[in-house]
């Protein structure tokens, strides 16, 4: 079984505490950064299987950090914060994170969350083995290594980005609702705005503009194949 590496961003020292010994408890390998700027200089050192960043942080807020960290790779992160909870949301949700907690929370619900992230992103693609490679419209879309090419240049797209392709081109022309797609994407037990979906979309047709994403209004959305 696989040792998950968790990178912790948290400068309350008593919670940061509390948290990596639930997540040690797990099996896991947690490095803790107390600084942003500490764990900014981390980034290109070593690549964890996810990141947990605080919003609020000395010297480097998180909304930096992620920044900085999805412009490396898509390590999956969890955003935590005390302040306006529906605004750090969304702003995380658009800059890459993959989920978010709102101070105070109770060490089991993280720890519930985390499992969840890194099932969906290390244990997924094993689902996917069976999905074949796809090609439409001069793109090359492979489930299983989560990969996808234009001609032969690979494109850079995050975890939220590819799990909305794979899922809307493993049935070509089916349409799939914005609860479907919010299940898949982010989980069943997710309780943000729809506006995450079509936020998502609007990105990977600017990344892929020959990839024919349709719109349903007031449904979702179906990929056709031309």
């Amino acid at each position: 079984m696989e040792k998950y590496i968790i990178n912790l961003v948290e400068d309350e020292k008593n919670l940061a505490e509390i948290l990596k010994a639930y997540m040690i408890r797990e099996g896991w390998d947690v490095h803790h950064f107390a600084d942003g700027q500490e764990a900014y200089d981390a980034i290109s050192h070593a690549t964890p299987h996810l990141w947990i960043l605080d919003i609020m942080l000395p010297n480097m807020d998180g909304y930096q950090l992620l920044k900085a960290i999805k412009a490396k790779n898509d390590t999956p992160v969890i955003f935590i914060s005390a302040r306006d909870k529906d605004l750090d949301r969304v702003l995380g949700l658009e800059l890459g994170s993959d989920d978010y907690l709102a101070k105070p929370f109770l060490p089991e619900e993280l720890i519930i969350r985390v499992k969840r992230i890194l099932s969906r992103a290390y244990t997924q693609s094993v689902q996917q083995e069976e999905q074949k490679r796809i090609e439409l419209n001069g793109y090359f879309i492979d489930p299983a290594t989560r990969n996808i090419y234009d001609g032969n240049e690979l494109l850079e797209m995050t975890t939220k980005e590819l799990d909305v392709i794979i899922l809307l081109t493993s049935k070509i022309g089916k349409a799939f609702s914005r609860e479907e797609i919010i299940d898949y994407v982010w989980g069943s037990d997710y309780y943000g705005s729809e506006r995450a979906v079509d936020d998502v979309v609007r990105r990977v047709r600017k990344k892929l503009p020959r990839l024919h994403v349709e719109t349903l209004y007031g449904f979702g959305y179906r990929v056709l194949s031309s």
